[in-house]
C-alpha cells in the first residue's frame, strides 16, 4: 500500500465504495462530487428502494469487448464480500425476487446516508459542487483543475460514472480524463433503456400493460427475446422486458441494422391452447363485433391493431371460423413493432462501452498505462443486466482499488 494522496472523481457507487476503503487502509483521501449532493444514481434506483446487489452472481449477467477481465475482477469477490462491507457499515439486507438484494429498510436513502457517515468516519473529505475541469500528470503527481480550484495528489480514481441519467449528473467527463491519459475507449450506447418506433398506433395504446414475450429481430434475424412486463408508450414501448432487451436493440441500430420487434401478449397460452380458447367463445348466432367480442380477452385499446395486422375479413362473431380464428391467434403471439430509435442515455439506466479493459489491472484496477491512475464502475467497459449486476461491479471495482 502506497499512504499518500487520493483524489476520487464520482461520489457514486464506486466512489464512496473506494474512498471508504481506501481511507480505512490510511489513504489520505478527496471525494469530487459535481452535483449537489452524493449517491444521486443510488437514490432513484429500484424505484427507491434500491436493489444493491444480486445473490446469485453470475458472468453471463455481465457484458464487456473483454470478458476474461470481469472473470478476474470477481475471483474472492462474490456476493458475500459485498454484504460483508455493508455489515460492516451497519446496512443488513434482504432479498427479493431472483436473488434481488435490498436494504432491510427498504430504503435507497439509507444506503447512501450509511456511505457517506463511514466515509466521514474514515477521515474522507467530501467536496460537493466540485466539477473537474482538466487534468493533468507531472513528476508522478496528478494536477486537477476544478470549480473550486486547482487540487493535487500523489493517486486518482476515476469513478466519474457514464453519460447515462445526465438529469442525475451522468455525463462523459470521465471518458474525456481518460483518453486525456492515453486510455482507448470501447463505443458507448444506451443500455437498459426504453425504445422507440414509429408506428403510428403504439400512441393509441399508450398506457397499456401486459405481462408478454418480446423477440428481437434484425434485418429479419432472430436474435434473442426476453419474457416480463411489456409497456406500451407515446413514443413506443417500455417495460421490463424492454429494458432486458435494450442492450441489444442499441447496438444493432448503431450498426443501422433494422430491427423489429414480435410481440407475445399471451405467453401463458400456447398457440393451441389460444385457438382452442377463442374458438369454444364463439356463438354462431351472435352479431357481435368482433372488436367487441375480443374484449372479453384483451385490453381494448389493442384490438384494432390485432384486426389490422391479422387482416380479419369478417366483423361479426357469427362469421368467424376456424381460419380467421387462426389469423388472431397468430396475431396475438407475433404483433409486429418497428424500432426506430432508444430513448437515448438520458433515459438509459447504464451505459454500455467505456474504457478498454485490456488496459487496466483487473487485480487493482490500476491503469497499465499510466503508473497510480485507478477506474472503477461504470467508467469501464463492463455493463449488467438489470437485477443488481451493475451495482456489483461498481462495488467489486471500488473494493478492489489499490488493492495490492
Amino acid at each position: 500500500m502506497n499512504n499518500g494522496t487520493m483524489i476520487i472523481i464520482g461520489a457514486g457507487a464506486a466512489g464512496l465504495i473506494a474512498a471508504i476503503t481506501n481511507a480505512r487502509a490510511g489513504q489520505k483521501i478527496t471525494l469530487l462530487e459535481q452535483n449537489t449532493k452524493i449517491g444521486k444514481k443510488i437514490l432513484v434506483s429500484g424505484n427507491g428502494k434500491c436493489n444493491i446487489d444480486n445473490k446469485y452472481i453470475s458472468i453471463n449477467h455481465f457484458h464487456s469487448q473483454n470478458p476474461p477481465f470481469i472473470e478476474e475482477v470477481f475471483k474472492g469477490y462474490d456476493f458475500k464480500v459485498v454484504e460483508k462491507f455493508f455489515t460492516s457499515i451497519g446496512l443488513e439486507l434482504v432479498e427479493g425476487k431472483e436473488g434481488k438484494m435490498f436494504p432491510m429498510s427498504l430504503q435507497a436513502s439509507t444506503v447512501v446516508d450509511l456511505l457517506e457517515y463511514e466515509a466521514l468516519r474514515a477521515g474522507v473529505h467530501i467536496l460537493c459542487d466540485c466539477a473537474v475541469t482538466g487534468i493533468g500528470k507531472s513528476d508522478n503527481v496528478f494536477t486537477l483543475e476544478t470549480t473550486q480550484g486547482d487540487k493535487k495528489c500523489q493517486q486518482l480514481v476515476l469513478a466519474a460514472g457514464s453519460p447515462a441519467a445526465p438529469h442525475l449528473g451522468g455525463s462523459n467527463s470521465g471518458y474525456a480524463f481518460a483518453t486525456k491519459m492515453g486510455h482507448a475507449l470501447i463505443p458507448r450506447h444506451p443500455s437498459l433503456v426504453q425504445l422507440c418506433s414509429d408506428a403510428i398506433w403504439v400512441k393509441s395504446c399508450a398506457g397499456v400493460k401486459v405481462a408478454g414475450v418480446a423477440k428481437l429481430y434484425a434485418n429479419g434475424e432472430y436474435i434473442t427475446e426476453q419474457k416480463g412486463d411489456l409497456l406500451f408508450t407515446n413514443y413506443g414501448i417500455s417495460g421490463l422486458a424492454i429494458l432486458d432487451l435494450s442492450r441489444e436493440v442499441s447496438t444493432r441500430l448503431a450498426s443501422f441494422d433494422y430491427c423489429e420487434l414480435s410481440l407475445d401478449l399471451m405467453p401463458e397460452l400456447s398457440k393451441e391452447k389460444l385457438t382452442n380458447l377463442l374458438q369454444s367463445r364463439v356463438q354462431q348466432t351472435s352479431e357481435k363485433p368482433v372488436a367487441l367480442w375480443l374484449q372479453g380477452v384483451m385490453n381494448k385499446k389493442l384490438i384494432p391493431i390485432i384486426l389490422e395486422q391479422s387482416k380479419c375479413k369478417v366483423r361479426t362473431e357469427d362469421a368467424l371460423n376456424r381460419k380467421e380464428i387462426n389469423k388472431l391467434v397468430h396475431t396475438i403471439k407475433n404483433l409486429k413493432l418497428s424500432v426506430n430509435d432508444t430513448k437515448g442515455f438520458k433515459g438509459a439506466e447504464v451505459s454500455t462501452g467505456g474504457v478498454d479493459t485490456t488496459e487496466v489491472n483487473p487485480n487493482n484496477m490500476e491503469s497499465k498505462l499510466v503508473p497510480n491512475l485507478f477506474f472503477a464502475g461504470e467508467i469501464l467497459d463492463v455493463d449488467g443486466d438489470r437485477g443488481g449486476f451493475n451495482f456489483h461491479f461498481a462495488w467489486v471495482t471500488a473494493l478492489r482499488v489499490n488493492d495490492n
